[in-house]
Order: structure tokens, then C-alpha cells, then sequence
């Protein structure tokens, strides 16, 4: 299990393509709390807010990223604020689709989050119920056709955030 130093790496050792799978309505992530409560209290952002610089350095060497948010509205409180994020998130490079099970049921996706880094290596994501992470499991090789086939089926039902967001804004 890597925790979240040692799979941080991981984003600058892939060499092609990242994509993850997201499902938690909520994740509890120290560095956000701060920002949340902005947020939430209607505050200004910031720059780093319109273009996500942590992305940029990604696409700016010619990486792809991307992601499929699994969700079901109405929207948590924590899922309008990440969702604010992701125009931001796109300026920068990245491809983000949403699959919003409350409109549309998709059967098949797996209840959990993963990356797929260059095709070839998955890491299934693990978090407590409160939505902290708590590691990130290489899969062996075996399971990798699943997990690709939940990235084609994700990828297939997902509706680009743009127009997503135009109908839940």
C-alpha cells in the first residue's frame, strides 16, 4: 500500500497517460479544508483557481490526464466545490467527464476509486468512510483488463463536464 508521498511520485514518473476513476461523494483532504471554507462562504479563489498549476506541469510535458467523476445529485457541498475547480482543471490540460447516476444509471463501474497509469499500471484507492485517504493498492497484472474495461465503460457514459455543468451550476 503506498501512502500519499509515494504515490504522489507516481505523477511524475508515468509516462504517457493517467486516468482516474472517481466515486466519493465526499474526500476529506487536509490541504482543502481551508479552501473549502472559502469556498463555501463565497470568496475569491485565486488564480491558481482558473488554472490548475499542479495539471499544468502534467500536460505541459505532453502527459495526458484525465477523469470520470462518478456521482449521483443533488450535489454535496464538497462536490460543488470540486466541481467549481474543474474549469479550471480543463484550462490546464485535462480531460474531465462526469457520469451523474441520478440521471442516468450505469451498471458495471466499480464502487471505488482508481488511477491507470499508462495503461499498464492500476492502483485501487482506498479511503476511511469519512473520505480520508488511506492508501493506493498496485493490482496485479491480471486485473488490469477489468479495470481498463471500467475506464472504456466510464469513458463511454460520461458526459463532458462542460455540459454537465451548464445544467448543475
Amino acid at each position: 500500500m503506498l501512502g500519499s508521498e509515494e504515490f504522489g511520485r507516481l505523477f511524475e514518473t508515468f509516462e504517457r497517460t493517467a486516468f482516474r476513476l472517481e466515486t466519493l461523494a465526499v474526500y476529506d483532504v487536509e490541504e482543502e479544508r481551508e479552501e473549502i471554507g472559502r469556498f463555501l462562504a463565497g470568496e475569491d479563489m485565486g488564480p491558481e483557481w482558473d488554472d490548475n498549476p499542479w495539471v499544468r506541469s502534467i500536460t505541459e510535458r505532453g502527459k495526458h490526464l484525465s477523469r470520470v467523476h462518478v456521482l449521483c445529485s443533488p450535489l454535496t457541498d464538497y462536490l460543488r466545490y470540486e466541481l467549481s475547480a474543474y474549469p479550471g482543471n480543463i484550462r490546464a490540460g485535462e480531460v474531465i467527464g462526469i457520469v451523474d447516476l441520478g440521471e442516468k444509471p450505469v451498471t458495471g463501474l466499480p464502487g471505488h476509486d482508481f488511477w491507470l497509469f499508462d495503461d499498464r499500471d492500476v492502483y485501487r484507492m482506498h479511503y476511511t468512510p469519512e473520505g480520508r485517504f488511506t492508501g493506493a493498492e498496485l493490482l496485479p497484472p491480471d486485473r488490469l483488463a477489468e479495470y481498463r474495461g471500467y475506464r472504456d465503460l466510464a469513458l463511454r457514459h460520461a458526459v463532458p463536464f462542460a455540459a454537465y455543468w451548464e445544467r448543475h451550476r
